[in-house]
């Protein structure tokens, strides 16, 4: 069962706001569609156990106990796990933001990287243990502890980047805004064939028209194009990860037809279902 914490308020760390809106551990017995982050977020990866791959644009990766990465702003990644041995995944959404003009070293070093895979090396580990046994404990000043070993698990990123090769309505709920690429992210990547602009505004707290101008600021893309962007990618994990016919994967994924599917799916990437899955097998 997922393990899943959050902190209630972003903090400082040397004049970079840093708000983990999301701190879990989970077994990962599905895949993960490809997916982005918005501006300013980061998602913090260590496999505890298990194996599987990791997709980017920039090349595929094999998972394993240890593994260690960093998937940033913009970087379009999907998960796979090892069916025989899934993966156990320690992970921490981050939002951050740069306040003044000359951003720290410490800040600088860890937002110019948006993508990052390697190894740990024991620190990380411990650092994720810790943060979900102060979590568990709750007490006294336990807010503040996972502050500092957040403060200590980016430094100790940043030192793997030095050290180490990449192997590559007005009473309604209204979330703090650095929470909204989280939930929007978690909205099109769970809820990708019944997800609404009315629902996803409704979570956010906000109009349907201020949703709009949210998801052309963060990710340059309308309601539309974000959700048809969510189930296509969706479309290439089944395609690949199973032999159900291309019928039953266009309705799963909320398509009118399979001929709108397969002319959607040609149009993104430039070569039908049927044809995808044969090159893939």
């Amino acid at each position: 069962m997922p393990v899943q914490y959050q902190l209630e308020a972003p903090f400082l760390l040397e004049g970079m706001s840093v708000w983990a809106a999301n701190i879990i551990f989970a077994p990962f017995l599905s895949s993960i569609p490809a997916h982005s982050h918005g501006t300013g977020c980061y998602e913090i990866h260590f496999i505890a156990a298990g194996r599987g791959s990791l997709q980017t644009e920039s090349g595929d990766y094999a998972i394993e106990p240890d593994s260690l990465f960093v998937t940033g702003p913009h970087v379009v990644h999907a998960q796979q796990p090892d069916t025989a041995d899934p993966m156990q995944e320690y992970c921490v959404y981050l939002r951050t933001a740069l306040s003044g003009k000359t951003p720290s070293p410490l800040a600088e070093a860890f937002c110019s990287v948006p993508f990052w895979f390697g190894r740990d090396n024991g620190e990380i580990r411990a650092i994720f243990q810790q943060i979900f046994h102060e979590f568990a404990q709750k007490r006294t000043g336990y807010t503040v502890q996972v502050q500092l070993l957040l403060s200590q698990l980016l430094v100790k990123l940043v030192r793997h980047y030095e050290t180490a090769q990449c192997t590559g309505a007005p009473a309604a709920y209204r979330p703090h805004t650095d929470a909204v690429p989280f939930i929007i992210e978690e909205c099109f990547l769970y809820e990708y064939r019944t997800l609404t602009l009315q629902t996803l505004a409704e979570r956010l707290g906000f109009s349907p028209r201020q949703t709009q101008r949210l998801l052309k600021r963060y990710y340059g893309r309308t309601f539309q194009q974000k959700k048809q962007e969510a189930r296509l990618s969706a479309a290439v994990e089944l395609l690949r990860g199973s032999r159900r016919h291309i019928a039953e994967i266009s309705e799963d994924l909320g398509f009118s037809s399979p001929e709108h599917f397969s002319n959607a799916f040609k149009k993104a990437y430039g070569i039908s279902p049927s044809r995808y899955r044969r090159q893939t097998k």
